[in-house]
């Protein structure tokens, strides 16, 4: 039986509510120097990495900097904190719904990711989090797309995350979201949508390929607007939407197979051109509106409600103007 490699704490402080980089050298390879994997693998800018070493920013587990010739050690463990670049914060509070000693549950808006990834780093979710209720080891538990609002866990306790993680992995926790899409008077709903959906690595949008299904979601019309809101032929409705497994824009995909494709969507049916940094206009018409389940630490029936409205039922002309 393997042994679970011990990683030691880290030797450097959050930054702005951010994680520094650990990363753990290779077991095997046959790089001359920490330098040289390091280049390899961060495929950064020329020069960047070498500054990073110059700048003693690279330190081991002691918190001393890693010298620029410092022998290649396989297991080893670095860390340092990536380049945190201007970021234009959205014009949204995160909300919270609920707050005790072992989770905190936000009201995400739209336009916010979850956690940090790629140019996304102090603005988001748990970033701020952090610094605004000053709870430095908050973690979440799941994940929402960033251009998705609504209900979002997060644990307070590091020991304790994995317990929370283990309810989504295993579906012990019931999903209900909202969805505006225009209205298809022939769709027959309610109806279970069955489907294998594929994501790829750096390729924008998922799609449906035949196979076992992987992606299971139920959809069911709530309200109907008037035929002349929207713009549409038909006008709009609103969805619920309660999916059963969790794959990568699994509503979105499903909504764009029955002919429905949300408001807002820039992905599906057709990949639109990236928004410039700092417009929030026209967010996707997705809300996680329900989150319901059983504590596993504390025992608790949990169930909470996003107090969030979609703008595009609401008040679709100021929606659709971006406004």
């Amino acid at each position: 039986m393997r042994r679970k490699t011990r990683i030691p704490p880290s030797p450097l402080p959050q930054r702005e509510g951010v994680d520094p980089v650990r990363v753990r050298l290779p077991v095997e390879g046959s790089w001359a120097t920490v330098r040289e994997h390091l280049v390899e693998r961060l495929a950064a800018e020329a020069g960047v990495v070498e500054e990073m070493f110059d700048t003693g920013r690279v330190v081991g587990a002691d918190g001393r900097a890693v010298a620029a010739d410092a022998a290649y050690v396989p297991g080893m463990f670095v860390w340092f904190h990536r380049e945190l670049r201007a970021e234009v914060p959205g014009p949204f509070p995160v909300e919270i719904v609920h707050r005790d000693e072992h989770i905190v549950v936000a009201d995400k808006p739209h336009f916010l990711a979850t956690t940090p990834r790629g140019s996304h780093v102090t603005q988001t979710a748990l970033a701020r989090l952090r610094r605004e209720l000053d709870l430095p080891a908050l973690g979440a538990a799941h994940r929402l797309d960033r251009l998705t609002a609504g209900l979002v866990l997060f644990t307070v306790r590091p020991e304790e995350r994995g317990a929370y993680q283990s309810l989504f992995r295993d579906r012990l926790v019931r999903k209900e979201y909202e969805a505006v899409a225009p209205y298809a008077p022939g769709l027959a709903l309610p109806r279970t949508v069955r489907s294998r959906i594929v994501k790829e690595r750096g390729v924008l949008a998922a799609y449906e390929v035949p196979g076992e299904p992987n992606a299971i979601s139920r959809v069911e019309l709530a309200e109907r607007a008037d035929s002349h809101i929207g713009g549409g032929e038909h006008g709009l409705a609103r969805y619920r939407l309660v999916p059963a497994t969790g794959q990568t824009h699994q509503l979105r995909v499903h909504m764009n197979t029955l002919g429905v494709p949300i408001l807002g969507d820039p992905l599906y049916p057709v990949v639109a051109d990236p928004e410039p940094a700092g417009v929030f206009r026209r967010p996707l018409q997705l809300l996680a509106r329900v989150l319901e389940f059983t504590d596993p630490v504390t025992g608790v029936e949990h169930r909470f409600r996003s107090g969030r409205v979609l703008e595009a039922w609401t008040s679709y002309d100021g929606w659709a103007a971006g406004q």
